[in-house]
């Protein structure tokens, strides 16, 4: 919905300011598709160019996440934190073997199989898994644990940023593209340059289109997508440093109700649950912890 508003803002703005000005559309109409032709061309077959198949398709499912916006609303980050405190707290409760048939196959786990729409998160649930399990290894010193969590955070985000990259690049090569095709139609120009003053003149206006164009679609478009791009990517990594924080919490022989506090604090403030509503939420999963044999 937003994404769609500040479309409409762009093209009423930039085109009805032309028009109240005394600009003829036609002329810009008349030149679009041959100057949108050769800079779109461009851009995606730069970007076709530049970057691996699985980069492209990723960047691709990238745009449609700007226009499908962030994934994670506070009910979600509560849930996580629930999640988290259940099965830290069975943990605790039975050791690894009370935990370990839940990492094997959390899609068959009761515990996960509370919190469907976080089971649909691969990544997010395969990190949770990883570190629990290794930790029933005996893998619980709490600096080594902190620095594979971050380095296999940090590695994560960098491949999904990639997309992002991507597309900040075309976005930066567009007003370039523009004059590409605005020289394309000053050759043309030229060529006729027999012509009566009236149609240079149009043809003069159909080139400077391109430039148009290209500063337009770079800095409007591209640009933006690319920049918001980013945002939900670090939005969509929160979740992973609430993991690192309860689980090195428990590494930590913290109480698990703290370690969950301690994770509570590094969920961004506008989705943050309060602490009453998250006491509300563990209380339910305590009941089914107690309620649950080891």
């Amino acid at each position: 919905m937003l994404n769609g508003i500040g479309l409409v803002i762009i093209l009423v703005c930039v085109f009805g300011s032309f028009l109240l000005s005394g600009g003829n559309l036609m002329v810009i109409a008349h030149a679009l598709p041959h100057e949108m032709m050769a800079i779109a061309g461009a851009a995606i077959g730069a970007f076709i160019l530049g970057n691996s198949l699985s980069t492209a398709k990723k960047a691709w499912h990238g745009v449609i996440r700007v226009f499908k916006g962030q994934r994670w609303t506070e009910g979600d980050y509560r849930d996580l934190l629930a999640l988290l405190f259940t099965l830290l707290a069975t943990f605790r409760k039975g050791g690894a073997t009370a935990i370990e048939s839940h990492l094997d196959a959390p899609g068959n786990s009761a515990i996960f199989g509370r919190y469907p729409k976080l089971l649909e998160d691969k990544g997010l649930v395969e990190f949770i898994c990883d570190y629990l399990r290794m930790m029933t290894v005996n893998f619980e010193d709490p600096h080594q644990l902190a620095e594979a969590m971050e380095n296999d955070i940090e590695r994560h985000h960098a491949e999904e940023l990639l997309p992002q990259h991507s597309l900040q690049i075309m976005a930066d090569g567009l007003p370039a593209l523009g004059i590409v095709a605005a020289v394309l139609g000053v050759i043309k120009t030229m060529s006729s340059i027999d012509q009566p003053t009236e149609i240079l003149g149009a043809m003069i206006g159909g080139a400077l289109v391109g430039t148009f164009l290209g500063v337009l679609l770079a800095y409007c478009l591209v640009g933006p997508i690319a920049s918001k791009l980013h945002q939900i990517v670090d939005a969509d990594f929160k979740p992973y440093s609430i993991v690192k924080t309860a689980i090195l919490g428990h590494a930590q022989n913290l109480p698990t109700q703290v370690a969950i506090e301690l994770a509570r604090r590094m969920t961004p403030s506008a989705y943050a649950p309060s602490f009453s509503q998250l006491e509300v939420a563990l209380d339910q999963a305590k009941d089914e912890i107690y309620a649950t044999p080891v």
